[in-house]
């Protein structure tokens, strides 16, 4: 099984690609993880954000293979503790399908990326940036392939 994050914005700062770049590292052999990172929809003055929400659906989906499982990240969404996400990770397996991670825009997902997605996931309440996001996620992918593996690196 594969992942993919596909992700709306480019040129993560240094500390946060640094920090994904490591957990990319850790999840090679169990869990190898592409990031794929999409130009954002044009905002400003004058701009029309609903037009940049459009835009930014429509490249995830084209960046979207066919036969994945796909997992948006929403404030909407489910939150999973730790333990949670490892029963989720070892289902996933079962399912015999790669799965795709999704990071919308500033304004969230398109709702035709929401209603392709099968399962959306909150990483709790708290607002986080964006980039931030991809570094928590590499994490919390990398600490459910440990508690599934029984590894004392995870010790909620």
């Amino acid at each position: 099984m594969r992942a993919r994050l596909i992700a709306v914005g480019e040129r993560m700062p240094g500390w946060v690609a640094e920090g994904f770049a490591e957990y990319r590292k850790r999840l090679s052999h169990e869990l190898p993880l592409e990031l794929v990172e999409l130009k954002p929809g044009l905002r400003g003055k004058g701009r029309d954000d609903a037009r940049a929400i459009q835009d930014e659906g429509a490249a995830i989906l084209a960046a979207l293979p066919q036969d994945v499982h796909a997992i948006a990240l929403d404030g909407r969404g489910k939150a999973w503790s730790s333990e949670d996400l490892a029963e989720q990770l070892a289902a996933w397996r079962m399912g015999g399908r790669d799965l795709a991670f999704l990071i919308g825009g500033p304004d969230g997902h398109a709702p035709e990326v929401l209603a392709r997605a099968e399962q959306r996931w909150s990483l709790g309440p708290l607002t986080l940036p964006h980039m931030l996001v991809r570094l928590v996620l590499a994490e919390q992918l990398y600490r459910a392939c440990k508690i599934a593996a029984g590894h004392p690196y995870h010790r909620g």
